[in-house]
């Protein structure tokens, strides 16, 4: 697959016209091609323009459709083979069996969250039927069901280039439910970010989707994040990173005419707490437990001490 610096506006490849984004390799400090110049709030608005007029249709997908589409993805993203792996290593300097066990572990989501679309008991249906006869007044036909919010804006953590970005939980779940999803790429690896983009829009057009269904971005810096959030159209807002970036998407989306709810996980401060004891008896061993954890997946894991 070619990488292009662009972003993905519904079926579009656009190009933006900020400040551009530059992955750097971790292992060489080289910077990496292309250029991803960031989005502009014209282009943010067209992105959450066409996801709107994507969700009646998608919301309305019958269960085994919307099943096969989130499937799709997976397979679209296997058939990215080696190239997909080789740029997440060259952006993340994460070991190639480690991404390679993301990738399936993303694969697996999707098709997780397909097999749980197709069995519907997520919807909570619920039919209370009529008593006309129901003294001292008739009961009405009442039917409750769980429905699609609304585009639904995601942002990629630095951490899990695959798992918890592009096409990770957020976005799976989001999709299942019937919300087209507009991503904000995380700047250290936007070339992955790209590759598995495109994987997406691929599995749109694959299912006749509406292009809206599905949109990327890119922006440094918080404006495009903002914008994004304060969106109207924008309904719910899925992120995974730092707590002070977490922070500043909750406010914006708290300060809204209507405030819509942000699910963050925002940083992870793990206090550790060694005891007198426990040092006097196995002091080693725990040094060697907290050096272990400390450095597991480069330092990135969120279970990384404090």
């Amino acid at each position: 697959m070619t990488l292009t610096g662009k972003m993905l506006i519904g079926q579009q490849a656009v190009t933006g016209s900020r400040e551009a984004i530059r992955a750097i390799d971790p292992a060489t400090n080289l910077l990496l091609d292309p250029l991803y110049p960031g989005g502009t709030l014209a282009q943010v608005e067209q992105a959450c323009a066409l996801a709107w007029a994507a969700f009646d249709r998608f919301r309305e997908t019958s269960l085994e459709a919307r099943a096969t589409f989130l499937e799709t993805i997976a397979a679209q993203i296997e058939a990215l083979g080696d190239a997909l792996i080789d740029r997440a290593v060259a952006e993340s300097g994460l070991p190639r069996a480690r991404l390679q066990g993301e990738r399936g572990r993303t694969c697996g989501q999707l098709r997780s969250f397909a097999r749980t679309v197709r069995a519907g008991e997520w919807l909570d249906v619920r039919v209370d039927s009529a008593q006309p006869q129901r003294q001292p007044l008739p009961r009405a036909d009442l039917r409750q069901r769980q429905v699609p919010l609304g585009p639904v804006a995601v942002f990629g953590a630095s951490n899990f280039p695959l798992a918890f970005s592009v096409a990770g939980g957020d976005t799976a779940s989001a999709l299942a439910a019937g919300c087209p999803v507009v991503v904000k790429a995380h700047g250290a690896h936007p070339g992955t970010s790209e590759l598995v983009g495109q994987a997406v829009a691929r599995a749109v057009q694959v299912c006749n989707l509406p292009e809206g269904v599905f949109s990327l971005l890119y922006g440094s810096g918080r404006e495009v994040g903002i914008a994004l959030v304060c969106d109207e159209r924008i309904k719910a807002v899925g992120f995974t990173g730092s707590r002070s970036g977490g922070i500043a998407l909750c406010q914006a989306a708290q300060a809204r005419r209507e405030p819509i709810p942000v699910y963050a996980e925002m940083s992870s401060i793990n206090p550790v707490f060694l005891f007198p004891a426990a040092l006097q008896a196995r002091a080693e061993t725990l040094a060697q437990g907290f050096v272990a954890s400390l450095t597991q997946g480069a330092g990135q894991f969120c279970t990384n001490p404090g």
